[in-house]
């Protein structure tokens, strides 16, 4: 990775986006919505926030659960990455399971 975040930034590799519902129904690209799970690859040293010195929660090669609408997206050698602020990242996921977040009915 060429990428260094600063301070409490993370760099998370997105997991793919589902493509199709749980009856089997294969969605448009535009009804898809934007994965809220990702690998850590790469966090900041931490830093001072609001007077207290953050230390960084995650480590490289946790799965974790990250805002719907947090970070920003880019691109590195061809590959989709999004850069998020440590308090955007919302839990780690310690297991391998199927996680659906929302909840929402198909």
């Amino acid at each position: 990775m060429k990428i260094k975040p600063l301070y409490d930034r993370i760099v998370l590799e997105p997991e793919l986006v589902q493509e199709k519902t749980k009856f089997g129904i294969v969605l448009p690209e535009l009804a898809r919505e934007k994965s809220q799970m990702g690998k850590v690859v790469a966090v900041g040293q931490g830093g001072a926030l609001d007077g207290a010195n953050n230390k960084i929660q995650v480590e490289i090669g946790q799965r974790v659960l990250y805002s719907k609408f947090a970070g920003t997206d880019i691109k590195v050698d061809g590959k989709e990455f999004v850069i998020v602020r440590q308090t955007d990242v919302l839990a780690v996921i310690e297991s391998d399971e199927n996680i659906e977040v929302g909840g929402e009915d198909e």
